[in-house]
């Protein structure tokens, strides 16, 4: 995963941008034009706000690509949630660990999203190759995969992600899984997640890496 961080200063706040991250959500210009307006430079005027406000919107960037620093460290989501985005990614909030095969941590964060073409340079995160690729992938997904909770609280552990060698991200903990096609599955059960873009099952993982020769 790379990184290219840009910071933009006010005396309240530090705003953070990697634009490594960025697959262009417009969140934070749709909900706070004064402070984060693309066609200015710098493109980021923290001081044109306060900075409960920038925190909020910075909040809402689905990608974790916009971050602050203002003495308070941002809170995990009270659940972990997966969100399947038709013919993108799929955005994860909450307690969030990624981990390479022997479970070394590659990154810990409240947002992020994670590739589903295969095709991201940035792999395990998006990097809006899904739209030069012309990905399709539906939003749905089988809930007989999945493991649905009683009374148990999503938030209650760390949503850690490992990546496979070459292969799937194997998820461990509890999370709530929605997309506008399905309604929203509270599960338990470790699952197989396709990185290759290809596996008839998606989001899941069939095996079709190894067909495709997938390498991540």
């Amino acid at each position: 995963m790379e990184k290219k961080i840009h910071s933009y200063e006010s005396d309240d706040i530090t705003v953070e941008f990697d634009s490594k991250r960025c697959i262009h959500s417009a969140e934070c210009v749709k909900n706070l034009p004064s402070v984060f307006n693309p066609n200015n430079k710098p493109w980021i005027t923290p001081g044109e706000a306060s900075a409960e406000k920038i925190k909020e919107v910075v909040q809402h960037c689905p990608t974790g690509a916009l971050q602050y620093k203002n003495g308070e460290e941002e809170l995990p989501a009270r659940q972990n949630t997966i969100t399947i985005v038709p013919d993108g990614p799929l955005y994860l909030r909450g307690d969030i660990e990624i981990q390479n095969a022997e479970g070394e941590t590659l990154l810990e964060d409240t947002r992020v999203a994670v590739c589903r073409c295969g095709a991201s340079e940035n792999k395990p995160l998006c990097d809006d190759t899904h739209e030069d690729v012309d990905f399709e992938a539906p939003a749905s997904f089988e809930k007989a995969k999945l493991r649905p909770t009683k009374d148990g609280d999503p938030s209650e552990s760390k949503l850690i992600l490992k990546l496979m060698d070459d292969g799937p991200i194997l998820l461990e903990g509890t999370y709530r899984v929605h997309s506008i096609a399905n309604e929203a599955v509270n599960s338990s059960k470790n699952v197989a997640l396709c990185r290759c873009g290809q596996s008839s099952d998606k989001p899941f993982c069939d095996g079709t890496h190894k067909d495709v020769g997938f390498e991540g």
